[in-house]
């Protein structure tokens, strides 16, 4: 099929276009099981080289393609073309500075995701046995979910709560958060729940669930917010059992 593809571009040393505009392209022979990031290449590859966007490993771990695509953040490298049409809109993910085209600065998301002290910290002596620090199933089980965020900021980027205030943390340092709260090897739970609860903190979630239908990694991401708050409010994660997973189409 023959598909054209609407692309946000900018380019702050371009003279001629000082300000963000839309550039049209258009491929033939295009599969339905071809990726939206492999059609990126063969525009940058047979049409335009100064295209310029993100991406690394193309199986979706590395998270660095992440896009909005025909209104929706997703990773171009997990998108079939069979999803998109033959008629398909991109532009960088909203809430952060664009550097170029589909390239936006991630060191604000970053600088949010290292306040809320995402590394494991536990002071004990190592076991004698030499043995790692053992936890039972059910332990494991309150942040399994949490542990599969690759830090792609689609979450945080879909988010009209980041939107309008570039101070909020984000829904991803909150996820990063949640892995160490309800971790019961971890020894500073409490010190990371105090930072989440101050004004531009977890409270500042409305419980919209863009986020969760934004997550490539299939992350309960609004409920996740939604246990870190109630640990908030009890002042503790101690106790505080998982629901069953929400499913937003």
């Amino acid at each position: 099929m023959d598909v054209t593809f609407k692309i946000k571009r900018y380019n702050p040393e371009d003279p001629e276009h000082p300000k963000p505009y839309w550039q049209e392209f258009t491929l033939t022979d295009v599969a339905e099981t071809d990726r939206v990031l492999e059609m990126l290449h063969r525009i940058k590859w047979e049409q335009d080289g100064t295209l310029a966007f993100r991406r690394s490993c193309s199986h979706g771990i590395c998270g660095s393609d992440a896009m909005r695509i025909n209104g929706r953040n997703q990773l171009a490298c997990k998108l079939l073309m069979k999803d998109v049409g033959e008629h398909v809109q991109i532009e960088p993910i909203l809430g952060l500075p664009v550097r170029k085209d589909l390239i936006v600065d991630m060191e604000p998301f970053f600088e949010h995701y290292r306040t809320v002290m995402p590394y494991f910290i536990n002071d004990d002596p190592v076991p004698e046995d030499g043995r790692e620090r053992l936890q039972s199933a059910e332990d494991r089980a309150l942040f399994d979910d949490t542990t599969n965020c690759i830090l792609c900021a689609a979450c945080t980027t879909s988010c009209p709560s980041f939107w309008a205030n570039d101070r909020y943390v984000g829904p991803a340092a909150i996820v990063q958060a949640h892995r160490f709260i309800f971790d019961s090897r971890d020894q500073a739970a409490t010190d990371r729940l105090n930072i989440l609860a101050h004004g531009d903190g977890v409270w500042r979630c409305r419980t919209i669930f863009n986020c969760t239908t934004a997550c490539p990694r299939g992350i309960q991401v609004t409920r996740r917010i939604g246990e870190v708050k109630l640990a908030i409010a009890k002042g503790s994660p101690e106790g505080i059992v998982q629901v069953e997973d929400i499913v937003v189409e």
